[in-house]
């Protein structure tokens, strides 16, 4: 029997969804850093096999919102649990339940009884096995979830275990996308979360936050495989322009560099990549710019 479904992927900030659906994937399709905000976009992953499809929907971390963008980021993630036919939240081994993991319980118990709720507690490989336990336990006390699975999305203990658990709770369906299609997102996309990837892990302080990316030109050439890439960092400040550029174009390069190599990667090609650096003046706080830079 063929099963499919659709499954939401949510927890706060930093919990690890994106490296768990990269680990599942065996590819990196999300991006990845310890700041917040990270992932801001909901991201379709596909996960196909013989047994079926699973439809994961990496969501942005659950949080209070402090401007447009992270009003957005919090709708994106509470609307993600609609009409999916399985959720999944993420959170780690601390027996301490904070006010951005009680939000999303809280949320969750919308659903109880109407579709599996599996919870996993990644990061186990930073603990001893028996300090799993009373997290286990305390979690059980909310009488919400239909499975706990202690996992390491990093290492990749137990994720297979939780694939296969999901595979139980859906029930047959169709084949939504081609088998050999592991997201539904433009190549445009990704092309510029890495950029902003790089952004998040060389820059400091608030500067990353408020970076946003558009692809202003991406073409293959016809002669052999290479690209010829236009982008354009945004940023909210003078100052942090001058930040991200870099004394002699330093931290530009930077960014440039190792965003090429991931992108290579991803394309199978060769890629000139041409970045600069613009200001669009306190971003997030505006709609109309927060619907401009594709958070809509």
């Amino acid at each position: 029997m063929y099963k499919s479904g659709f499954v939401a992927v949510v927890g706060r900030p930093n919990v690890g969804k994106s490296t768990l659906l990269n680990q599942v994937l065996k590819q990196k399709i999300s991006i990845i850093s310890d700041k917040p905000q990270t992932t801001r976009n909901k991201i379709t992953m596909i996960y196909s096999s013989e047994e079926g499809q699973i439809v994961f929907l990496d969501t942005p971390g659950i949080q209070a919102p402090r401007n447009k963008l992270g009003e957005y980021m919090l709708n994106t993630s509470f609307s993600s649990l609609e009409g999916v036919d399985a959720i999944t939240m993420l959170v780690d081994t601390s027996t301490y339940i904070g006010p951005k993991d009680e939000m999303a319980i809280e949320e969750l118990r919308k659903y109880k009884g109407k579709i599996p709720i599996i919870l996993l507690i990644n990061k186990i490989d930073l603990v001893k096995k028996e300090d799993i336990l009373p997290v286990i336990e305390k979690y059980n006390s909310y009488d919400l979830f239909d499975e706990i699975v202690p996992i390491s999305a990093m290492e990749g203990t137990n994720v297979e275990e939780y694939i296969k658990i999901v595979f139980e709770n859906l029930e047959e369906g169709p084949q939504y996308f081609p088998e050999d299609m592991i997201t539904d997102q433009p190549e445009k996309f990704v092309v510029a979360e890495i950029i902003r990837e790089k952004g998040l892990e060389f820059l400091k302080e608030e500067v990353p936050h408020g970076l946003a990316i558009r692809i202003e030109s991406m073409k293959e050439r016809e002669d052999r495989p290479f690209f010829d890439i236009e982008a354009m960092i945004y940023v909210e400040r003078d100052s942090h322009k001058a930040i991200v550029i870099g004394k002699g174009a330093s931290m530009l390069k930077k960014i440039g560099t190792a965003a090429r190599k991931d992108i290579e990667s991803l394309l199978g090609a060769r890629v000139n990549l041409q970045i600069r650096v613009k200001v669009s003046k306190n971003w997030r706080e505006k709609d109309e710019k927060v619907a401009h830079f594709g958070y809509q």
